[in-house]
């Protein structure tokens, strides 16, 4: 079936060619492709540009339009294109801010500076060698199966025991400064950032009536519900070309107004229903409420914490993509992990509601539900029959989870936070994550 698709999409690539060259007709403007030459650039815009890698191409996803996909330039513009000529699409570069799709350079302002020094983990030596750990995180690199090793994708593990870092390895060609995408751990992060805006009175979970043209039943739409993915929303979460998730990401220079333009499909609360979507569009409503585009995430979240790595990247309106494109270094990752673990604490300071996090993993009642276990931007390890996701850890662990195999685990009863990050689009990599944090767990 894999090669018949891909013969398939090969001879559709060849025919609207063909039609393109001999008619005039526009048809290299199709979603289908603008969705592929989007992601192209995109991805070798902020490989290049966010990581400072020159591999691009090893983080495209195994699709049949890949091998017809082409790069040009990197930054100012990184232009992705089918065969050189159809279907363009722009990435532009921004210091602070990463990549954006738009056909020119938007105006994002400037990115507020960053100062490492309220992030404990940023320049902290190396870990001391801890043969337990190392054993654990040679498992989760599969060392002695050159196979497993290549599908699993391992580049990066960061263990954090007590506040503080007690293991750290990192893949060939990667290493403590390289940024990595989150995926959609950034929704974990998004909630974070909700749970700063609360503290200060900006919005509350409550709040409806999130926008003007919402004079229908999303009018009833409130902040948790987009946290929790219940605003009944039409969405399709499908990582193909076409769907909604890929068109918002790759085709819409204006994220949360496209999400806001899709009709309900469910009585707002009712059912729970996995949307980027739903994320992106309360950062959209966020940087409203603020006054702030692009900085919002800089300004209240990630420079609060002293992430200098971290960059959320913004639509080409100055909307964060809340639901993707967080990247940042394992390290910082781990302290977003810590900083949820402290409850919202960091160096003295309450940033979130004391409540917050309790609250993010109270899963709520749904009539329906196609993610059991998640909350406010996180998942619970403890599933809402009362079983145990993952029997072999406690109950009281909590993660997020991204794309490719990103995954952050968090152990409040070991105050233990696990990160592990990747390339892993064709396996399921939550026995090797399972196993590293039960590893960890014995060793600690």
């Amino acid at each position: 079936m894999r090669i018949l698709r891909r013969v398939v999409a090969v001879v559709a690539v060849l025919v609207l060619v063909v039609i393109a060259a001999f008619t005039g007709v526009s048809l290299w403007q199709q979603p289908i492709l603008l969705t592929g030459t989007g992601y192209a650039a995109h991805n070798a815009c902020a490989v290049t540009e966010v990581t400072g890698r020159d591999d691009p191409e090893t983080d495209l996803p195994p699709n049949p339009l890949v091998p017809y996909l082409r790069v040009d330039g990197a930054g100012d513009p990184t232009t992705g294109s089918l065969l050189g000529a159809l279907a363009r699409q722009k990435a532009w570069y921004a210091e602070g801010f990463g990549c954006t799709l738009a056909p020119s350079r938007p105006d994002l302002g400037e990115a507020s500076a960053i100062d490492a020094g309220a992030n404990p983990f940023t320049d902290v030596p190396a870990p001391a060698p801890n043969p337990a750990l190392d054993d654990a995180m040679a498992a989760a690199f599969a060392d002695d199966d050159e196979i497993l090793a290549d599908v699993l994708g391992t580049r990066a593990v960061v263990i954090v025991k007590d506040g503080e870092l007690v293991a750290e390895r990192y893949a060939e060609g990667f290493d403590a400064d390289t940024r990595q995408l989150g995926w959609s751990m950034s929704k974990s992060v998004a909630s974070l950032l909700a749970g700063v805006l609360v503290e200060q009175g900006v919005v509350s979970l409550d709040d409806d009536h999130l926008r003007p043209e919402w004079t229908d039943e999303r009018a009833d739409i409130t902040i948790e519900q987009l946290l929790r993915m219940t605003s009944g929303l039409d969405w399709d979460e499908t990582y193909d070309l076409g769907t909604p998730i890929t068109r918002m990401l790759y085709l819409e220079p204006d994220m949360g107004d496209y999400v806001a333009s899709l009709p309900l499909a469910h009585e707002p609360g009712a059912v729970q229903l996995y949307s980027s979507g739903s994320t992106t569009l309360l950062c959209d409503i966020l940087t409203e409420r603020t006054g702030v585009d692009a900085d919002l995430p800089r300004q209240e979240l990630l420079g609060p914490l002293g992430l200098t790595s971290a960059v959320l990247e913004p639509d080409a309106s100055g909307t964060p993509v809340c639901s993707s494109y967080v990247w940042a270094t394992p390290r910082d990752w781990a302290a977003i992990g810590q900083f949820a673990l402290q409850n919202g604490e960091w160096n003295g300071e309450q940033l979130l509601p004391r409540d917050w996090m309790l609250q993010s993993l109270t899963v709520t009642d749904v009539d329906e539900t196609d993610d059991p276990g998640y909350g406010m931007g996180w998942r619970t390890n403890t599933m809402p029959d009362g079983s145990l996701r993952w029997p072999e850890l406690p109950a009281d662990t909590y993660y997020a989870a991204g794309h490719d195999g990103q995954k952050m685990l968090i152990v409040p009863s070991e105050q233990l936070v696990v990160l592990r990050m990747g390339f892993t689009p064709e396996a399921s990599e939550d026995e090797s994550v399972v196993q590293l944090v039960e590893d960890a767990i014995a060793a600690l």
